[in-house]
C-alpha cells in the first residue's frame, strides 16, 4: 500500500510539471517600453533609453508581417483612435498640382524673307522682351537694293514720260508688291517714293510681341532666305499642365470651372477651363495629362511656376475617411485596421477625391470595418521597429 501511494504522488508531480510546461510554452511574455517599443527583454526591468519601467506583453509574437500588437497603455500614449468606416458625401472638388508653361500656340518666328548680311541687331539676348512693331535688325541685301532702285527708277520715268506708251502704273504696283513680299513696310515704301533715295541697309520690324526664346544669328552673319532669325513667345496667356491618376477620370467634368492658385506667390486665383486632354497615358505611372489656358496680361506669372488647380467634380456618395487616416507611402496609400483587441493590420487602399479633411476610398475597404483614424504614423513606426522596413 505504501508503494502504491508513492507511485501515485510521483505520477501526479510529473503530470503537473507537464501541464506547467505546456502552459509556459503557450504564454510568451516579454517586457517592452511603452515609449520605445523596439526594446524587448525577457525579464522585467528599466528601459535603457528613457529608464521607465518595462511593461509585460503577453501573446504570440509570430503575428503576420503586416500585423502589430499594442498594449492598452501604448494605444493611450499614442493617441490611437479607431472609427468605423461608412458612406458619406465628399465635396464636389478635386485639388491637384499643376505647372505653368508657355502657350505654344502663341509662339512666333521672324524669318529672313531674302538672303543678306545682318549688319545690326537691336535685341541681342534671349529673354529680352520685344514690343510689337519694334525694329529687330538691319539687313544688307544686294537683291533688295536692286529692287528698291528699280522702284525709284519707275517712279522717275513715270513722272517724266507719263503713261502714254508704257503702263508705268502697273509696273510700279508690281514693284511695290515685290518690296512688301520681301518684308518692307508700307511706311518704308512711302518714304522711298517721296525721297527717291535708296539706302544700302533695310530695317526689319517685329509683327508680334513676346520674349525672345531663341536668337539664331549675330551681327555680321549671313542669312539665307527662309532662315529663322528670332523666335518669340507671347506670355499674355499660359498653359497649366494638370496631372491626374487614371482612376480619377470618371470624377472629372471636362466642362467644369477650374480655379488656379499659386502657393509660392500671394496672387489671386485665376479661373480657367480644360481645353485639351493628352491622348496618351504616361507610361507605367498611370498618369494622364490635362491642359488649361489662363490669362497673364500683366506678365506676372512665369513659365515653370508651380500651381494648384481646384477642379469641380460631380458630387458623389461613397466610403469616406478622415484624410489623416491614410498613410501616404511611395507609390501607394495605406491604412491601419483593428482586427481584434490590441491587434492591428495594414492594408493598401485606392483613394479618390479629397476635400475639407475627408478622403474617398474607392477600393480596399468595406463599410463597417474598424479603421485607425489617428496615430497611423506612430503605428507605422512601431511596425518598422518590430519587423523591419518591408514597404
Amino acid at each position: 500500500m505504501k508503494h502504491l501511494f508513492i507511485l501515485f504522488i510521483t505520477v501526479l508531480m510529473v503530470s503537473c510539471g507537464d501541464k506547467n510546461k505546456k502552459l509556459s510554452s503557450t504564454t510568451n511574455t516579454t517586457y517592452t517600453c511603452s515609449m520605445h517599443p523596439q526594446i524587448r527583454e525577457a525579464e522585467p526591468g528599466k528601459c535603457p533609453i528613457c529608464h521607465m519601467d518595462l511593461i509585460p506583453v503577453t501573446g504570440n509574437s509570430s503575428t503576420h508581417q503586416d500585423e502589430i500588437e499594442l498594449t492598452d497603455q501604448q494605444i493611450k500614449l499614442g493617441n490611437i483612435k479607431i472609427d468605423t468606416i461608412g458612406n458619406g458625401s465628399i465635396a464636389n472638388s478635386l485639388l491637384v498640382s499643376g505647372v505653368l508653361s508657355v502657350n505654344q500656340s502663341n509662339n512666333s518666328a521672324v524669318s529672313a524673307r531674302l538672303a543678306g548680311r545682318i549688319e545690326k541687331l537691336y535685341f541681342k539676348n534671349v529673354n529680352d522682351f520685344v514690343p510689337r512693331g519694334a525694329k529687330l535688325y538691319d539687313l544688307y541685301s544686294e537683291e533688295l537694293n536692286n529692287a528698291k532702285q528699280d522702284f525709284v527708277s519707275l517712279l522717275e520715268k513715270k513722272a517724266t514720260l507719263g503713261n502714254s506708251i508704257i503702263d508705268f502704273k502697273s509696273l510700279i504696283q508690281s514693284s511695290e508688291l515685290k518690296l512688301k513680299a520681301w518684308g518692307m513696310t508700307g511706311q518704308q515704301i512711302r518714304n522711298l517714293s517721296l525721297k527717291k533715295e535708296t539706302n544700302a541697309l533695310t530695317s526689319f520690324y517685329s509683327a508680334e510681341e513676346g520674349y525672345i526664346t531663341a536668337l539664331n544669328t549675330s551681327e555680321g552673319a549671313y542669312v539665307a532666305a527662309g532662315n529663322t532669325v528670332i523666335e518669340l513667345a507671347d506670355l499674355n496667356t499660359l498653359w497649366v499642365g494638370i496631372k491626374l491618376n487614371t482612376y480619377q477620370l470618371s470624377t472629372i467634368d471636362r466642362n467644369a470651372d477650374l480655379l488656379v492658385t499659386f502657393p509660392d506667390r500671394s496672387l489671386p486665383g485665376v479661373k480657367a477651363k480644360i481645353d485639351f486632354q493628352y491622348p496618351e497615358i504616361s507610361g507605367d505611372s498611370k498618369i494622364i495629362l490635362y491642359r488649361a489656358r489662363i490669362s497673364n496680361s500683366r506678365n506676372i506669372l512665369k513659365p515653370g511656376m508651380a500651381a494648384q488647380v481646384q477642379i469641380n467634380t460631380a458630387k458623389s456618395r461613397s466610403l469616406v475617411l478622415p484624410a489623416d487616416a491614410v498613410l501616404r507611402t511611395a507609390g501607394r496609400d495605406k491604412i491601419w485596421l483593428q482586427t481584434s483587441k490590441g491587434i492591428f493590420t495594414s492594408r493598401v487602399v485606392q483613394t479618390g477625391l479629397e476635400a475639407n479633411g475627408q478622403i474617398e476610398i474607392k477600393a480596399g475597404l468595406k463599410a463597417g470595418e474598424a479603421v485607425v483614424v489617428s496615430g497611423v504614423y506612430l503605428m507605422n513606426s512601431e511596425q518598422i521597429f518590430k519587423k523591419g522596413l518591408n514597404d
